[in-house]
């Protein structure tokens, strides 16, 4: 079965690490068709006007699923995020990080290991970019919290634990503070979670204390259920347990099946170009996407591909073939060209 895609290269070392995703594909007998379109500097340079071009956003409502590599986003001035407009004029309510150590890649944390997934709201919280100067010198931020958004978010992560056999959520806030707005998130939690009491467990941690727990015992951890900023966050800090970004898919779902798939790590414009960016993390992403296809389209040769690819960077990592950032030599061609081999 052939399916349609979005590719987006992005930009900075983007083009560099989704061309390196896209070739592992090709090899692994995956049946993709391509459309590629810009996004990011990398769409300005090609002469748009804006940084998400209607083309690509009509390209990506269209086919529903696309691979994205990072965009740049400028700190504190300059254009909007590009994965903040996709995810708000997409609907794409819920990410999905997943963080697992990996043989290979040793960290202060490899023993007992790593396996936590960190399921974040994606619309609203104060990622709604709802600011204002009051006076020069004082700024607000507000902060936007749903009983809608707090409760798809909720019900999205206990189906995802359930039909990924997983055992326990953990809901991450500060309502001893945020009484209201985070105390309306742990209740809609709450209340989702009554129909799978039998089958999951649950519990509610202050997002300080947890990320405390989470450095001393990543292992008690199975899926972190967060709003949008302790989500980013939280994901970042996970990560830092097995290896960095560089070893951390993503993955945006929305409504209508609708999903984007990246590396959730910069663009790297300083090494852009240079062969040196590691292309594990959209390599997996890649297989995120397999999955969903999967999973959408009941197709098991996307399954098949899927596992194939995981084993073939799992035995080169365990064999020592990674880019300079996790300890070995290679660069980003011939880190692809040794999954591949592996195929």
């Amino acid at each position: 079965m052939e399916h349609t895609a979005v590719l987006i290269p992005g930009d900075g070392i983007g083009p560099e690490v989704t061309g390196a995703a896209v070739r592992i594909l090709e090899a692994s007998g995956a049946q993709i068709q391509w459309e590629e379109h810009q996004a990011g500097l990398a769409a300005v340079e090609a002469g748009s006007e804006v940084v998400l071009p209607p083309s690509t956003m009509e390209a990506v409502q269209r086919h529903r699923v696309a691979l994205k590599g990072p965009c740049t986003t400028p700190i504190g001035e300059g254009f909007t995020s590009v994965n903040v407009a996709l995810r708000k004029r997409l609907d794409l309510f819920g990410a999905v990080r997943p963080v697992r150590s990996i043989e290979g890649v040793t960290t202060r944390f490899s023993e007992p290991g790593v396996d936590i997934v960190v399921v974040r709201e994606n619309t609203e919280g104060l990622y709604s970019g709802i600011e204002n100067v009051i006076t020069p010198g004082v700024v607000t931020s507000l902060k936007v919290v749903t009983e809608k958004a707090s409760r798809r978010i909720a019900k999205f992560a206990f189906h995802y634990a359930a039909t990924r056999g997983r055992r326990r959520i953990t809901v991450l806030h500060k309502a001893n503070i945020m009484k209201q707005g985070d105390g309306l998130f742990i209740r809609c939690a709450r209340e989702e979670f009554e129909p799978w009491k039998d089958k999951l467990e649950y519990e509610e941690l202050i997002i300080d204390a947890g990320c405390m727990r989470i450095v001393q015992q990543p292992e008690r951890f199975d899926i972190l259920l967060c709003e949008n900023l302790y989500g980013d966050v939280v994901s970042d800090l996970c990560a830092g347990l097995v290896g960095g970004l560089g070893m951390t898919p993503g993955a945006n779902f929305g409504g209508d099946e609708a999903a984007i798939f990246e590396a959730v790590h910069g663009s790297a414009p300083d090494i852009a170009g240079k062969n040196l960016a590691n292309p594990l993390a959209i390599i997996m992403s890649s297989v995120m996407m397999l999955r969903h296809m999967a999973d959408t389209c009941e197709d098991d040769s996307c399954q098949t591909a899927a596992d194939r690819i995981r084993d073939a960077y799992n035995a080169c990592l365990l064999a020592g073939e990674k880019t300079r950032d996790l300890g070995g030599s290679l660069g980003t061609t011939a880190f692809a060209d040794a999954v591949i081999a592996r195929l």
